[in-house]
């Protein structure tokens, strides 16, 4: 059975791994009954994952003839003298629009029917969404009668669901105990020192206490009364007498007005000497002219200064290679550098950017170690870059992957050892749906050989 690309636009991949069958077509009756027999559209809806009814229908509306598939003998008739090139193209374009992925070109994907009643193809390789256009005919029919759902996808979901749920009720219920045990854990030590305080309070109590006792006897207490009243006794023998005469006042009040003019004098001079300082401080600041700040760019800026401006004027792959190998930056600042130089403020449109400066990439990587560097600064750019282009992050690396510039283990490998470190950022949490293809991608080669 000859064989073909899936795609037109994959015509001429010699090493392209979606492949179907060549239309065969075989014209039946005469006259007003005549029809064209797709012999082998059972094949190829089966190399499409698409029913065969659909294609059937797809030739009759695009035909405008009546058509046929019956699903016991798998006969597939379209009323009318057809040629197989004319019926070859209509599944070309039947293709493009039913079963390739709008963003990545990928032909692995499954139809999805929402509960608005819209048609979307969900890709197995790069997780994109594509929507149909809902004015075509054949929706209406696939609408009518929606493929059938793989088996056990719902009950694995259900399943799915339910286990993550009792685990964050298990992880909730952990950390509540492990909340408990911590305030058990301060109130017995709140208690402890509470217990400390009172012991040593009672200590120094009793201790006063005692002294108190020893101080206190009834023969030295009688001796100190008895000490306080000679005191009493003394002091009133003691008489108090100022001088009222007339110069004794004078005198009392000349030296009152020299202390209280004294201190005004301190007063007002530390005043005058505290103005002089402020106008000289503010005199030799509106002087001072202040100097610019210059700042000094970093040697990761540089390099990304010398890579555009190597790009600007339109240098080759090797004249960029060049200035990356004479930096003297960590391998990871250099490559993380190139990666800013190429998609500096890069949005929507990341991936065909990446594609269309594929050769300095190709450049950059010579071995496996620079395909796990490239793979790592991806990462760091995305951080960075906008949401848009973050989006476009399974597109870049399948891109990457088809220009051979990044192979499968390296992509695997970076992937495992992201999840096993912990690490939840969203570029981890994009690629996750191209690795997983990747995965059933050589599970599936491993079953055929």
């Amino acid at each position: 059975m000859a064989l073909q690309n899936i795609g037109a636009s994959n015509r001429d991949d010699a090493f392209y791994r979606y492949k179907m069958p060549r239309m065969i077509t075989k014209i039946e009756g005469r006259g007003n009954g005549i029809k064209t027999n797709i012999v082998n559209m059972v094949d190829i809806a089966k190399a499409l994952a698409r029913p065969a009814s659909y294609t059937t229908k797809y030739f009759g509306c695009e035909l405008g003839a009546q058509s046929k598939f019956d699903e016991k003998t798998g006969i597939s008739l379209v009323n009318g003298a057809h040629d197989t090139a004319k019926l070859a193209g209509l599944l070309e374009v039947f293709i493009k629009k039913y079963v390739q992925c709008y963003g990545c070109g990928n032909p692995e994907t499954e139809i999805l029917i929402s509960k608005t009643q819209m048609i979307s193809l969900k890709c197995a390789a790069c997780g994109f969404v594509s929507d149909v256009d809902m004015r075509d005919k054949l929706t209406t029919f696939i609408l009518k009668n929606p493929p059938e759902q793989k088996k056990g996808g719902k009950d694995n979901k259900k399943a799915m669901r339910r286990a993550e749920k009792e685990r964050l009720k298990e992880g909730e219920a952990a950390d509540e105990e492990m909340k408990k045990l911590k305030k058990d854990a301060k109130k017995k030590g709140a208690s402890s020192k509470e217990s400390t305080a009172k012991v040593s309070k009672k200590k120094t109590a009793a201790a006063a206490g005692s002294d108190e006792d020893h101080s206190t006897s009834p023969t030295r207490s009688r001796d100190g009364d008895n000490a306080a009243a000679d005191e009493d006794d003394e002091d009133d023998d003691i008489e108090w007498q100022t001088d009222t005469s007339l110069e004794a006042a004078k005198q009392r009040m000349q030296e009152q007005l020299s202390a209280a003019t004294a201190e005004m004098v301190m007063l007002s001079t530390e005043e005058t000497e505290k103005k002089k300082k402020a106008t000289a401080n503010g005199s030799a600041k509106a002087h001072e002219t202040p100097e610019p700040a210059v700042t000094k760019p970093s040697p990761y800026d540089e390099l990304v200064g010398d890579i555009k401006a190597s790009l600007g004027s339109a240098s080759t792959p090797t004249q960029v290679k060049a200035v990356l190998a004479s930096s003297a930056l960590p391998p990871q600042d250099v490559m993380n550098a190139l990666l800013d130089a190429l998609f500096d403020g890069v949005g929507k449109g990341f991936a065909k950017e990446v594609v269309k400066n594929k050769k300095y990439l190709a450049a950059a990587v010579a071995d496996e170690a620079t395909q796990t560097l490239l793979v790592q600064a991806i990462e760091a750019f995305g951080g960075k870059c906008s949401p848009e282009a973050l989006k476009e992050v399974p597109v870049v690396l399948k891109a990457l992957y088809d220009g051979d510039i990044l192979e499968e283990e390296t992509i695997v490998e970076w992937y495992n050892a992201a999840v096993a470190a912990g690490k939840k950022s969203q570029v981890v949490k994009n690629a996750k749906p191209f690795v997983e293809w990747l995965q059933s991608a050589e599970s599936e080669e491993e079953d055929d050989e």
